[in-house]
């Protein structure tokens, strides 16, 4: 069983409770798949077989898929500019059915949704460990988390904390500034909306190797605004995977 830095877990009892709970409800009200809507489970079997997974050949430093890439290349826009962040490295493709469970996790309260999207990161990890000692899920600000009712990131980070034995540190990060949603910004502007919007605990950090979970990565800019962040109070180094990149 993982530790956790900076919180505190609910008695395993209640955990075991929750479980319970949720398959008295789902004998009562069988769920329907966040990706297809068919009736019988949260992650049917044909939605998990349609999702594409991340292989190589990807850009060494950002992890972008790019077929022409020879092994250890950066991709054109690294080249060019690197993000502020040791690497990132995504399990698959935001698209398909994916992209509709993603969006139930997110924004339709299906928290449950976090263990078999988790599994993904997990098989991730798998394929090709990053180096870290400690989980850093990706915060949100927390109007939004009281809006929500909780972080996405902090979900999907829990089956992989367990499955690698890692700490995970939920407080280790704090979203100081709320910021204008990402999705109708381009490039330059996600950096503008994101700089300075987090704040390490400088106690935690000091030489850490910290991985930071998100759910979807699409230009880097949050995780590049995390990096910095947790740099700046005394991280070693940072990762970053995310269960999913945007195309």
């Amino acid at each position: 069983m993982h530790a956790l830095v900076g919180g505190t877990r609910p008695p395993a009892w209640r955990a075991e409770w929750g479980r319970l709970c949720t398959a008295l409800l789902d004998l009562i009200f069988p769920p329907r798949c966040a990706g297809c809507g068919t009736s019988g489970s949260l992650w049917c079997p044909a939605c998990q077989a349609d999702v594409r997974v991340i292989g190589d050949p990807v850009c060494l430093h950002c992890g972008r898929p790019w077929a022409s890439l020879r092994e250890n290349h950066l991709c054109p826009q690294c080249r060019q500019s690197t993000l502020e962040i040791d690497g990132i490295r995504s399990a698959v493709m935001l698209e398909g059915p994916l992209r509709e469970a993603i969006h139930h996790l997110k924004y339709k309260g299906r928290k449950s949704l976090a263990e078999p999207l988790g599994a993904l990161l997990c098989a991730r990890w798998q394929a090709g460990p990053l180096p870290a000692d400690t989980i850093v899920p990706v915060p949100l600000h927390v109007s939004r988390v009281r809006e929500r009712g909780y972080n996405q990131s902090a979900l999907l980070a829990e089956p992989l904390a367990c499955a690698t034995g890692l700490p995970l540190a939920e407080s280790m990060l704090q979203r100081v500034r709320a910021t204008a949603p990402q999705i109708e910004l381009n490039a330059t502007q996600r950096r503008l909306n994101v700089r300075d919007a987090f704040e390490a605990s400088g106690d935690a950090t000091p030489g850490r190797r910290v991985l930071l979970v998100d759910d979807v990565c699409t230009t880097g800019a949050t995780l590049e605004s995390c990096s910095l962040a947790l740099r700046r109070a005394g991280a070693a180094s940072v990762w970053a995977m995310t269960l999913a990149r945007a195309p």
